[in-house]
């Protein structure tokens, strides 16, 4: 079955259809670091994860760029108010989004590039746009001729002669009055030698402008046209839209073939944003107690990427009593096959209830990443194989093929297994079927059998918890 996905530009569903066969080149909007990136900003860069995650479970190579701007207004005031350069002042920034993605389980990016580390490439590209008229010299800086590229305005799907620089709270202080039109926006910002950011070029001392800069590292990594580029909704107007008239009016080619935005995170009726301050990071909730498996699973498969999602912290807990739930059907497996994965035999009720919930997860993925109803039908295999294995009509084959049933769906997820085995990366495979045969036994209501495991496990150092959440275990 074909991979369909939602296109922003077309504004419909369609199949992918990759520049050269095989591969895919993808482009995502990266963080602006001037403080730590929020559970908003990771919602897309999660749908980002899941999209990739998916193309490359359905044989596809994916090349993944993620900018870092490290430097616009406010990082250049902030850094400025501390007395800092740009790099000292982003460093612990960009150290906690690292760390931010590794806990989440998200695939790091092929390349991350760094804005201050591609300023070359960005006044050669203004350079070019300057010689070809789409772009003119003044005061000093650099603007682009908005009229000049008549397509202007498409992505947005907007009236592109009402549309104007200043449309965004995101926008560059551009000098009004040194523009020839107000749709104008800068490409690159007259500044001083010896400015905390500037940089020589053939217009004098500057820095380049935000929209600039993801352009030049796309096309600089990628290629003229790439196949995808990622971003959260509101980067469609102006930044998205300003990247395709200026790469487009350098080449004289289409910048993307396919757009691909999430949908923002709400708290309280509103954006989750910064500016707004009603913001939530990772490591809040950690230390509220939240497992960022729970927060991952949570962002992932609540909602369609293209929908709305409304965060509340307590729904933080029914994320983790139901990832708990697969995590306890995985053991279950494992224990009951002997973590063998083969396929199952035709004869087994589960292999046949494990087909149904593959062939279901996968035909939802393809639909634009139908994520939703793709667990719709993970949790009927769940249900569906802790009834068949509570009346004893499961065997090893078909516990394999639900366990495989369940890695495959886990390509995309990155929670169950995780969740499904210690963190302890010492737990030996014989305490990990220890446990599933302690669970096996509570579920069963054999409490004394159990009691009887848990004290077992103590023997080897490792404390059994029972809690609502589910079974915690950690080493003395």
């Amino acid at each position: 079955m074909p991979i369909r996905l939602y296109n922003s530009l077309t504004q419909e569903v369609g199949v992918l259809h990759p520049l050269h066969p095989g591969r895919v080149h993808m482009y995502t909007c990266g963080p602006t670091v001037h403080d730590r990136a929020h559970i908003g900003n990771f919602r897309a860069y999660l749908a980002e994860d899941l999209l990739r995650r998916h193309l490359e479970a359905r044989g596809l190579k994916v090349e993944q760029v993620m900018n870092i701007t490290d430097v616009d207004d406010k990082i250049i005031a902030k850094a400025t108010a501390r007395r800092q350069t740009l790099a000292e002042f982003t460093a612990p920034f960009i150290e906690a989004f690292f760390t931010d993605l590794k806990r989440l389980g998200i695939q790091p990016a092929n390349h991350f590039p760094r804005a201050t580390e591609y300023v070359g490439a960005m006044v050669a590209l203004v350079e070019q746009l300057v010689a070809t008229g789409h772009a003119y010299e003044s005061e000093g800086s650099v603007y682009f001729r908005v009229e000049s590229f008549p397509n202007y305005g498409r992505l947005s799907h907007l009236d592109a002669k009402g549309l104007s620089a200043g449309a965004s709270g995101r926008i560059d202080s551009d000098e009004y009055e040194a523009k020839e039109a107000v749709r104008d926006f800068a490409l690159w910002k007259r500044g001083t030698e010896g400015d905390l950011a500037a940089w020589p070029s053939p217009f004098g001392w500057g820095r380049p402008g935000w929209h600039l800069e993801c352009s030049a590292m796309a096309m600089e990594l990628l290629g003229a046209s790439i196949d995808i580029h990622c971003g959260g909704v509101d980067n469609k107007f102006p930044h998205h839209e300003n990247e395709i008239a200026q790469s487009e009016s350098a080449t004289g080619k289409p910048f993307v073939r396919l757009w691909f935005h999430v949908e923002h995170l709400l708290v309280e009726g509103g954006k989750m944003a910064k500016s707004q301050g009603n913001f939530m990071t990772l490591t809040t909730l950690m230390e509220r107690g939240h497992s960022p498996l729970a927060v991952r699973y949570h962002l992932l498969g609540n909602t369609h990427y293209r929908q709305k999602l409304h965060f509340r912290e307590e729904d933080l807990v029914g994320a983790s009593e139901s990832l708990d739930r697969l995590a306890t059907f995985w053991r279950r497996c494992a224990a009951a096959q002997g973590g063998d994965l083969k396929t199952a035999g035709s004869g087994d009720p589960l292999a046949a209830a494990a087909q149904r919930a593959r062939d279901g997860f996968e035909a939802a993925m393809d639909d634009d990443l139908n994520l939703p109803r793709a667990m719709g039908s993970l949790h009927d295999l769940v249900r569906e194989g802790n009834r068949l294995l509570d009346e004893g009509r499961a065997g090893g084959d078909g516990c394999g093929a639900a366990l495989l049933s369940l890695r495959i769906a886990d390509s995309r997820l990155a929670v169950i297994e995780r969740a499904a085995v210690s963190e302890d990366p010492q737990l030996t495979g014989e305490e990990q079927q220890a446990l599933a045969r302690r669970e096996e036994a509570r579920r069963k209501g054999n409490f004394s059998k159990a009691d009887r495991i848990r004290d077992q496990l103590l023997e080897l150092g490792i404390v059994v918890e029972d809690t609502k959440e589910g079974t915690r275990w950690h080493r003395l």
